[in-house]
């Protein structure tokens, strides 16, 4: 990694930070807030289980509004220890019962390998105890998802699983076969 890479932030003009533009976004838009009158268990009765990357508006993709599902994202959208636990806490203490696994296409992981882990250990002393789970076949890494969800022993629901792959260049789904 480079020295930049580790930078807590970017420097804007006027020495202001990212971060400083984000704290300043919030105060406007605290400014005209109203509480909605919501409590965290969403409308729908859905999870939705996504990548991080910032090409996805996940939202405006599915037709959603606030308070509509709980939104679940990491690095490719994959089924982690973590992604379980947000699911059953979702399912059993907030009433959900759908779950949908998004993944796209020209994601970052199907760039990487487990040789990352490798690459910081030698930078910084210590393996990471996490995987990348990086794969080359995105529909495969959907099944493998929704395998995951389907055989927890923490999930009550998971009759309701489907993935998809979201094309970032058309911003459609299209649905995996699960078998």
């Amino acid at each position: 990694m480079t020295p930049s890479a580790h930078s807590s932030s970017v420097v804007l003009a006027g020495d202001s930070t990212v971060t400083d533009r984000l704290v300043a976004a919030n105060e406007r838009y605290a400014a005209a807030f109203a509480d909605p009158g919501m409590d965290a268990r969403p409308v729908l009765g859905v999870a939705v289980v996504a990548c991080m990357d910032a090409r996805l508006d996940l939202h405006a993709a599915l037709g959603l509004e606030l308070g509509d599902c709980h939104t679940i994202r990491n690095a490719g959208g994959v089924v982690t220890d973590d992604v379980i636990r947000s699911l059953t806490i979702s399912q059993r203490a907030l009433g959900t019962r759908s779950v949908v696994l998004i993944h796209h296409t020209g994601c970052g992981l199907e760039t990487l390998t487990e040789e990352f882990r490798h690459e910081l250990e030698m930078e910084v002393g210590q393996r990471p105890a996490w995987a990348v789970e990086a794969f080359r076949d995105v529909e495969q890494d959907v099944r493998q998802s929704m395998r995951r969800v389907r055989t927890s022993p923490f999930l009550p629901y998971t009759d309701d699983v489907r993935g998809f792959v979201f094309d970032v260049t058309t911003g459609l789904l299209r649905e995996v076969d699960p078998a």
